[in-house]
């Protein structure tokens, strides 16, 4: 038994003040950390860092001093302080004892490496990737699984003793629902390739840097589209493409991305700085030769030099339009841009705990806000009288449309706009949904989109969240309708300290 399952005291004190993301992973959230109203913490209003926290500790870059972690903070790394200043260490774990190097100082934080651990904690292992300490994605790859799924439950916890909506010391909180198997789980590969002093590079950047590290296998992704991605590279690289340079700016290929379904096959897209990709068809021709698991060819065009993967246009090269998925007892067609879990296993869990919290029945109406293909509505399509959903990317619609009609579904309506634009129209019109579910991106709930909600007030209401502090301030702003059921926790992304969670809801 892990020390976090023995010792629920020891557990919670390693967690008892969790921080926001100080990297920017949480947009609008402040690094104050969570305050304490339960179990002897500190009540509501309180900044727990601020009374406390000495700021003009005089520290140096590459200075070494012990330091004991107390938790772990929301991106994943250990938290401790040296002389009361917050001091963040990737890798480092509660209880542990480590000898830190400054890497980073400012006014209200440090930053540090480990150099030596000098008291392991019994929750360490040894990370199954040998790039775990190199690239981000792993950033819990050293926690024992076990405690993995301990630290995503607390994480919502402590969001809701930070936001506190109504009743929230009582709201339920179920464990975790984790893997059997917690790798290789990525179903899809989105990875830059560059040409480094003459060799291929096809991997994922070193941490805090834009220096690439090859990658030529991932504990956590699917081995099926690392291996296409990687043959596709060498098949651009035999005929003469150039790759991308971030120094220089100059460069035709930036980023290749695969998606692989259950059954192994494969939709491929380059993503190029220009709209010309020389030498088509001699790559088509060698895809179809060496690569049959690769059903179709897509190109984006990006031409910025920033971080982002996709540009607005994207253009079938060759192959099928779509690439097919089973989900739930359904078929459906994903365009290269359409929104998919990257995680099959999750995924399945994800839905049919929201499906079970809904409890849907023949007269019900149901809004499937943030839709994307349709995945979840048309899953449900089957249980009520009407499914109407909204989505702001044109493509992911027209595949919701095919989606419902390839599967017979002819009680599903799809539109293109944002949940906060067209649910409201909905209303305005005169639609009143019996049923709601939302799964939002990280950010959470529009304003607009929660005072529509409130003043229609689905009788039954689920919300899928990827972000526990959004989520936490979302139903802070719902609780005068809804109270909370229960609280699932999903492992959708093991070895990150990325958190997934349903919520069941209903009026008061």
């Amino acid at each position: 038994m892990s020390e976090y399952q023995a010792k629920k005291k020891g557990f919670k004190s390693s967690y008892k003040k969790h921080d926001d993301d100080h990297r920017g992973g949480y947009r609008g959230q402040k690094r104050d950390g969570f305050s304490h109203g339960k179990n002897g913490r500190k009540p509501s209003g309180q900044r727990p860092y601020q009374k406390n926290q000495q700021r003009d500790v005089l520290v140096k870059i590459g200075q070494k001093f012990p330091l004991t972690i107390k938790r772990i903070g929301i991106n994943g790394e250990g938290i401790g302080y040296f002389k009361k200043k917050i001091t963040f260490v990737p890798g480092a774990l509660p209880c542990e004892v480590i000898t830190a190097k400054v890497t980073a100082v400012t006014d209200k934080f440090l930053e540090a490496r480990v150099v030596t651990v000098r008291k392991p904690s019994p929750d360490r292992v040894e990370p199954k990737d040998p790039a775990a300490n190199l690239v981000g994605g792993f950033e819990l790859a050293h926690l024992a699984y076990p405690a993995q799924l301990a630290f995503k439950k607390d994480l919502i916890d402590q969001a809701l003793e930070k936001f506190q909506p109504k009743n929230y010391e009582n709201i339920k909180i179920l464990d975790t629902l984790g893997m059997e198997d917690p790798y290789h789980y990525r179903n899809k590969a989105s990875l830059p390739i560059r040409k480094l002093k003459g060799e291929l590079t096809i991997g994922l950047y070193k941490r805090g840097t834009h220096d690439l590290v090859d990658l030529p296998e991932m504990a956590t992704q699917d081995p099926a589209s690392l291996n296409l991605i990687r043959a596709l590279g060498q098949i651009l690289d035999k005929h003469s493409l150039p790759f991308y340079n971030e120094k220089t700016k100059k460069g035709l290929i930036k980023t290749l991305v695969v998606r692989t379904n259950q059954e192994g096959l494969a939709q491929a897209t380059i993503v190029t700085t220009e709209d010309e990709l020389p030498s088509r068809d001699e790559i088509v021709a060698d895809i179809q030769a060496h690569l049959p698991e690769i059903t179709g060819l897509f190109q984006n065009v990006n031409e910025g030099g920033n971080s982002l993967i996709w540009g607005d246009e994207t253009k079938k090269i060759w192959g099928s339009d779509y690439l097919q998925e089973d989900i739930l007892g359904l078929t459906f067609n994903f365009s290269p841009r359409a929104f998919l879990q990257l995680n099959y296993e999750q995924m399945e869990k994800t839905y049919e705990v929201a499906l079970n919290a809904l409890d849907l029945q023949a007269d019900d109406t149901l809004v499937d806000a943030y839709s994307g293909v349709g995945t979840l509505g048309l899953s449900m399509a089957y249980k009520v009288k009407e499914v109407r959903g909204m989505e702001i990317i044109p493509e992911a619609v027209e595949d919701a449309k095919l989606n419902a009609e390839e599967n017979g579904i002819e009680n599903a309506f799809y539109e293109v706009g944002s949940a906060e634009k067209v649910f409201p129209k909905w209303a305005r019109d005169g639609f009143k949904p019996t049923a709601l579910v939302v799964d939002p991106p990280r950010p959470g709930l529009d304003d607009a989109l929660k005072r529509a909600i409130l003043k229609t007030k689905p009788k039954k209401f689920v919300y899928i969240s990827c972000n526990p502090s959004t989520l936490a301030r979302d139903l802070k702003d719902l609780d005068s309708a809804y109270h909370v059921d229960f609280i699932q926790p999903v492992d959708m992304f093991p070895q990150t300290p990325r958190w997934e969670g349903v919520v069941k809801l209903t009026l008061r």
